[in-house]
């Protein structure tokens, strides 16, 4: 049987912020929040959090939801999210939702996963959102081309497209939620490592060296990541504001 899958990596270490799947804002760890947007999907059969480190592993179990132990040795979210895909030959489609997005709307969950079902010209699908000329100068938000079907030309930390002649051209901010077709992810994750990708740090990239298609689709919100203590902050006043 064809099954949807959101699949939720999550890992313990952080250069930048350690434990913070496990940090708690309102009483709950980030992770449950993120977890709690996947059950608002309407498209997803199965939500699973893949981990390599017993505590995210327990937490998870505490709250109630489905969990997979994996590798230590993953580099990436992708080869994780693989492992876990291989134990399950019912998943057809997987929706990589980032365990440090708690604000996801789940309305985009299902647009990703609606997306790659659809469009049998699909491998993968993103999102991502209008930006203006300035925001496109930070090499810490990755821009994204797409052609007139919507389909990604390229992604780069760079600014893209140059302005050689200004206002000629909107601007798209990459937002870093993926759906793959199965046999997609498994060629992505099975593939060498590209020239571009290892230029930009972009594992996206690599699809696109090889041929992959992915769709895009434009969304009108401004993703809350949470990287550092400041973002946990921020989270934690947006938070209290709904309540």
């Amino acid at each position: 049987m064809s099954k949807t899958a959101i699949i939720i990596p999550a890992r313990y270490g952080s250069s930048r912020l350690e434990g913070k799947p496990l940090i708690k804002v309102e009483g709950k760890p980030i992770i449950q929040w993120v977890y709690e947007k996947a059950q608002q999907s309407e498209l997803a059969d199965i939500i699973i959090v893949a981990t390599d480190d017993e505590r995210i592993f327990n937490c998870v179990k505490e709250f109630g939801g489905n969990v997979e132990m994996t590798s230590t040795e993953h580099k990436c979210g992708s080869d994780r999210i693989k492992e876990v895909v291989m134990r399950h030959p019912e998943i057809s489609y997987i929706v990589n939702l980032q365990g440090d997005e708690p604000l996801i709307k789940p309305e985009s969950i299902d647009e990703v996963a609606r997306n790659v079902k659809e469009d049998e010209n699909a491998d993968i699908s993103t999102l991502i959102r209008k930006i203006t000329s300035e925001e496109a100068e930070n090499p810490n938000l990755v821009k994204c081309v797409k052609d007139n079907n919507g389909f990604a030309l390229y992604f780069s930390r760079s600014k893209i497209p140059f302005e050689r002649n200004v206002g000629k051209a909107d601007f798209y901010g990459h937002l870093g939620i993926y759906g793959y077709k199965r046999e997609a992810l498994i060629k992505m994750t099975e593939l060498p490592q590209t020239t571009y990708e290892m230029a930009e740090s972009l594992e996206q990239l690599r699809a696109l060296q090889n041929g992959l298609k992915i769709i895009t689709s434009v969304v009108d919100f401004v993703p809350v990541g949470i990287d550092t203590a400041e973002d946990v902050e921020k989270f934690k006043k947006i938070v209290s504001k709904k309540l």
